[in-house]
């Protein structure tokens, strides 16, 4: 016989009935949650989760344009691209990008200041690569091709870099390339320079960078879960930049370099009928090669603060009083302005003095030379005939004469930032130093002493002009352009320098310039 239920046992079965009845209610809610879950993302936020699951799979990556070739005007190759290894790290792939480096560190020769540098650039990265390290050797390849799996996110990339097989003979014309600083960061485009590191830093390579640099292309790729390329799915492939020829003569530029025979100085050669310039050297120079992956601090304060000053561009920033060079072209000025003759003559007794002055204005030769005329006071680079012709002629005139030559203002040159030098003149003294002209800097300025500095450049362009019987010549590098890029080419003189004497005097003058050298002071 059954015992009737207790009032606990019903309790308890009540109690334990309840708990079944919560139970399969949370349970169908939970149930509807996910459904309704499944069906929002499929339905609602399918295209959403859709577009992020291929940005995970699929990558686009910046595919960098072939770096302009540049030739010497014989077809020798200046500045080549070689191909190498570089590492590279995807800020995507990487979620401790300062232990990754740490631990790259000694695999690639990481320093200090090379991590900090490449944190930086991946702070300002969206999703584009950062380099690491660029002509990678073999032992460094082998090295980290050993521990890739430990390091997601880092790819061994083939790319092409600039080479300059000449090292210090084209330095101070070519220049270099070096990688895009935080400055120039934000002053370029940086679509134009998606996926390159490299910018013109100086010469040519600075100059002519909007058509060396070309136009970037892409690659769309799928990749798996460690960022490894699965396979390609579309392409748009890049422009090379222009390939583009100097007007310079490596042959002649090899002479020029070896007659400076390791002294300090400058040679410009320019072709007086049109301003191409043939060879252009200042010495001495330095190997560009090591600024394209970045010259060490050490090694850039060598050159720094070496005492020959090899990154110092004479010819085109070197200022430097021009003395006797300058002698013929003033002598012209003589000419245009009626104040000489070829045949007039002048005493020289070895000193000259202003009007109602004392003091002496000395010739070179002690004794002076005696009768001298216009082409005697070149050949024999009289200073006396310079000192009387500068007091009548005046100082306002001197440099109105002189500037038509270049001197005191760029010569226009294809290469940045260029120097101007000095012409002085009375309103240059008093906006510069608040003084007035005094006659006697007119009897130095005469023979290029004094406030005159011109740049090697400036005077080799000026006796060019003086070959090209008086034709303005712009002294210029680029030759010829092949490429997408457009860009002007000087191929002639652009204008003439207003002579009013006659026009045989340039050849008078010429002649007379050769007879420095063959019986002269040359």
């Amino acid at each position: 016989m059954n015992k009737p239920l207790t009032p606990n046992t019903e309790q308890v079965n009540r109690s334990f009935t309840n708990r079944i009845i919560i139970l399969g209610i949370i349970m169908l809610i939970g149930l509807s949650g996910l459904v309704f879950r499944y069906g929002y993302l499929q339905v609602y936020a399918h295209d959403q989760y859709t577009t992020q699951a291929d940005n995970n799979r699929i990558k686009l990556i910046s595919a960098p344009p072939s770096r302009g070739y540049i030739y010497d005007r014989n077809g020798v190759i200046l500045a080549d691209n070689q191909p190498v290894f570089t590492a590279m790290l995807s800020p995507d792939g990487v979620t401790d990008p300062e232990r990754t480096l740490n631990l790259l560190a000694p695999i690639f020769e990481l320093t200090e200041s090379d991590i900090t540098d490449i944190l930086a650039r991946l702070s300002k990265s969206k999703s584009d690569p950062v380099t690491i390290k660029i002509d990678l050797t073999d032992a460094q390849l082998a090295q980290f091709s050993e521990r890739k799996p430990f390091f997601r996110g880092v790819t061994i990339q083939s790319k092409l870099t600039r080479s300059y097989p000449y090292d210090e003979l084209f330095a101070h014309v070519i220049g270099y390339v070096g990688r895009i600083n935080d400055k120039e960061t934000k002053r370029i485009d940086k679509d134009l320079y998606a996926g390159t590191d490299l910018i013109g830093k100086i010469g040519i390579e600075d100059y002519y960078e909007d058509i060396l640099l070309g136009q970037p292309g892409y690659q769309s790729v799928e990749t798996d879960a460690y960022g490894n390329i699965i396979r390609q799915l579309d392409t748009k492939p890049p422009v090379a930049g222009n390939d583009i020829t100097l007007t310079l003569d490596y042959g002649l530029q090899k002479v020029a370099q070896q007659q400076l025979d390791g002294r300090r100085g400058a040679i410009v050669a320019i072709d007086p009928n049109n301003g191409d310039i043939l060879a252009f050297v200042s010495n001495p120079s330095y190997d560009p090669n090591p600024f394209i992956s970045g010259i060490s601090f050490r090694d850039y304060g060598d050159l720094r603060d070496d005492i020959d000053q090899p990154l110092y561009n004479r010819a085109l920033q070197g200022m430097y009083p021009p003395a006797s060079t300058i002698k013929p072209f003033e002598g012209l000025g003589a000419l245009h302005y009626g104040l000489r003759e070829w045949e007039t003559s002048i005493y020289d007794p070895g000193y000259f003095s202003l009007p109602g002055d004392s003091h002496r204005f000395r010739d070179w030769k002690r004794g002076g030379h005696g009768s001298v005329d216009l082409k005697k006071s070149v050949v024999m680079s009289v200073d006396t005939y310079y000192y009387k012709l500068a007091y009548e002629m005046g100082i306002q005139r001197l440099h109105d004469w002189m500037i038509r030559f270049g001197f005191g203002e760029r010569t226009g040159i294809d290469l940045p930032n260029e120097k101007t030098g000095i012409m002085p003149s009375p309103k240059w003294k008093k906006d510069t130093y608040d003084k007035e002209w005094l006659p006697g800097e007119t009897i130095s300025v005469s023979i290029g002493q004094g406030y005159f500095l011109a740049t090697p450049l400036q005077v080799a362009n000026a006796t060019a002009m003086t070959a090209s019987k008086g034709q303005h010549l712009t002294p210029h590098l680029l030759k010829s352009s092949n490429g997408a890029a457009d860009v002007d080419i000087i191929s002639k003189p652009d204008g003439k320098i207003e002579y009013n004497g006659n026009p045989s005097d340039w050849l008078r003058m010429h002649d007379t310039m050769e007879s420095v050298i063959k019986n002269g002071t040359g």
